[in-house]
């Protein structure tokens, strides 16, 4: 089947083209070495001629409400209407688990996409993840100088593969409106999280922990972004991810 993969250069595209090849399926990514400009939407009426499914994992590092609620409703938008164009038959979108409780400004963003993958435009599913286990890396990457303010956080983190892997799943399916969450085997605290990664790699750092402002400060901290309901869990724990991820870069990988 061919199956377009929208931000499938990034962190999780890149397995999503990977497990969608293991599966036999012929990607196609969309993204702008490929010509593909999804936030104007050139581009896409060539990327997807014989498309059937269209996998929508674009992402975009912001915290401002404008620029996320912009980005995701152009994106979904062109997706929608490009794919309808072209007779998909199928839209996945990748969003995040606690998009329903957490009001901050690139949750807002993703409550967007969601709306447009269940507005009718194509039928749609919505997967809901928890955040990823290279997430603590990535805020501390984020925070310069010896001493890191890391939100207290309740979380459930995952390995992108599994959610890889949870996504491809689907592209055989009939579209499912949206699934029950998907998130790793068990909860974890970002603080605690950030302080292992820092004492393994030997990073320099001090974590602070700081309890973020507002509503959204206190929904992290009481878990939002963890799933209240049963749904998938993957297999790989954040100190197993942590392993391999020390392996790889002392192999320089």
């Amino acid at each position: 089947m061919r199956v377009a993969v929208a931000g499938g250069t990034g962190l999780l595209g890149r397995h999503v083209v990977a497990a969608l090849g293991e599966a036999d399926h012929e990607a196609v990514v969309l993204s702008r070495g490929t010509g593909v400009d999804l936030v104007a939407g050139t581009g896409l009426g060539d990327a997807l001629a014989g498309v059937e499914v269209i996998v929508d994992v674009t992402d975009l590092k912001t915290a401002s409400r404008k620029a996320s609620a912009a980005f995701f409703t152009s994106v979904g938008r062109n997706l929608l209407a490009a794919g309808q164009r072209a007779g998909a038959r199928h839209y996945i979108a990748l969003s995040i688990v606690g998009s329903d409780k957490i009001n901050l400004g690139y949750y807002e963003g993703k409550r967007r996409q969601e709306e447009l993958a269940l507005s009718g435009l194509l039928p749609g599913t919505v997967l809901r993840s928890a955040q990823f286990h290279e997430f603590p890396s990535q805020i501390l990457g984020q925070i310069p100088g010896p001493v890191a303010a890391v939100p207290k956080m309740r979380m459930q983190p995952i390995a992108a593969r599994e959610v890889a892997d949870a996504l491809v799943a689907q592209v055989g399916k009939e579209p499912a409106g949206l699934l029950p969450e998907l998130a790793g085997p068990r909860p974890e605290s970002l603080v605690e999280l950030a302080r292992l990664f820092v004492r393994t790699t030997g990073m320099h750092k001090r974590v602070v922990p700081i309890r973020w402002p507002g509503a959204a400060g206190k929904a992290w901290a009481e878990g939002a972004a963890i799933p209240v309901g049963p749904g998938p869990r993957g297999h790989q724990t954040f100190a197993q991810w942590l392993s391999e991820f020390i392996s790889r870069q002392r192999l320089g990988a």
